[in-house]
C-alpha cells in the first residue's frame, strides 16, 4: 500500500536523525519535494497525499545517501544563492550564504548606472554563482570566469545560460591568471572566493564538506593562504587604474591577511564582517602609481 507524504517524511526524518543530520525533518521534506516535484506549500497542505511506489523507492534511496553524509545540494543538484537558483555538482563548491556578502560588496562598487560598462574577473569561479549574479544585477557588465577545473567551468557555463548572461560571460580554464596577458586584459573588478582552509584543519570540517566537496576548492594546503597570497601579488597587473580586488577569507585570517597587503600595490579599504561579526571579505583598491 502506498504511504502518505506525512508518513514518508516521518520515516525519513527518523533515519536522518539517527544518522546525526541536524534539522532532519526539514531535510526530509526537501528531499521529498525533489522526488515528487512539488514545493513546500504542497507538502504542508497535502500531508495525506499518497506517493507512488516508484517515488517512495527513489525517496528511500536518496534518504540513505543523505544519511551517509552526501550533501542535500548534490543530491538535488541545486542551491539558491542571492535569490537565484544554481546548478551544483560534486565538481564545484556549494554556494554559501556568507559569500553573498562578497556579491553585495561588489555591487556597491560596480556602478548601477544603466549605461555604465564594467569588466569583471572571477578567479576560481566554480559554479559561477558570484560572476553570474553580478552580471544578472548589472546588465551592462561583462565577465571572465577562471577556474583550473574544466569540469567546474562546464557547470558555470550552464548556470550562465540558465540566468541569461552567457553572452556577457567568457570562461577560461587556467591556473589563476596564467592564461591571460596583462597587456591585453584589464579589469575594473577582480573577485574571488579562493580555497582558504588550512590543510591541518580539514579533519575538523563537517563530513558533508570534508568528504564530498572538491578538496582543491577547499584548501591550498599549509596555512590556507597560498592562493590569497597569489591574488595579492598577481591581481594588480590585471586591474585598471583605480580597480578593485575583493577576496573572501577564512574566519580567523583577517589579521594575517591585513599584514600581507602591500601598501605600494594596494589601498586597504576594509575587511567587511558577515552577519555573525566574522571578518569575511577583504576589499582593496589598486594604489595610484
Amino acid at each position: 500500500m502506498n504511504i502518505s507524504i506525512a508518513e514518508s517524511i516521518f520515516e525519513a526524518a527518523q533515519i536522518l536523525r539517527d544518522a546525526g543530520i541536524s534539522e532532519a525533518r526539514r531535510e526530509a521534506g526537501s528531499l521529498l519535494e525533489y522526488v515528487i516535484e512539488r514545493d513546500r506549500t504542497f507538502i504542508i497542505a497535502h500531508a495525506d497525499h499518497r506517493i507512488s511506489k516508484k517515488q517512495l523507492q527513489t525517496f528511500r534511496q536518496i534518504v540513505v545517501r543523505r544519511a551517509k553524509g552526501e550533501p542535500l545540494q548534490y543530491i538535488t543538484g541545486r542551491q539558491a544563492f542571492f535569490g537565484l537558483d544554481f546548478e551544483v555538482t560534486p565538481a564545484v563548491l556549494i554556494p554559501r550564504p556568507e559569500t553573498e556578502l562578497l556579491v553585495e560588496t561588489a555591487l556597491a562598487i560596480l556602478s548601477p548606472v544603466v549605461d555604465e560598462e564594467s569588466d569583471i574577473c572571477d578567479v576560481g569561479t566554480g559554479s559561477g554563482c558570484i560572476a553570474v549574479t553580478l552580471l544578472h544585477e548589472r546588465p551592462r557588465a561583462q565577465a571572465i570566469g577562471i577556474d583550473i577545473s574544466e569540469t567546474a567551468i562546464q557547470v558555470a557555463q550552464r548556470n550562465a545560460g540558465r540566468h541569461g548572461v552567457a553572452e556577457r560571460m567568457r570562461f577560461i580554464a587556467s591556473d589563476m591568471f596564467s592564461a591571460l596577458s596583462p597587456d591585453e586584459t584589464k579589469f575594473d573588478l577582480i573577485v574571488s572566493n579562493p580555497p582558504y582552509i588550512a590543510g591541518s584543519t580539514l579533519a575538523e570540517l563537517q563530513r558533508e564538506v570534508r568528504d564530498h566537496e572538491p578538496r582543491g576548492a577547499l584548501t591550498p594546503g599549509a596555512d590556507g593562504l597560498l592562493i590569497i597570497r597569489r591574488l595579492l601579488s598577481e591581481s594588480g597587473t590585471f586591474l585598471k587604474p583605480g580597480g578593485h580586488l575583493l577576496v573572501e577569507i577564512g574566519f580567523d585570517q583577517g589579521a594575517e591577511v591585513s599584514r600581507l597587503v602591500d601598501p605600494n600595490i594596494w589601498q586597504l579599504l576594509a575587511i567587511h564582517q558577515d552577519l555573525q561579526g566574522i571578518p569575511r571579505v577583504l576589499a582593496l583598491q589598486k594604489a595610484a602609481s
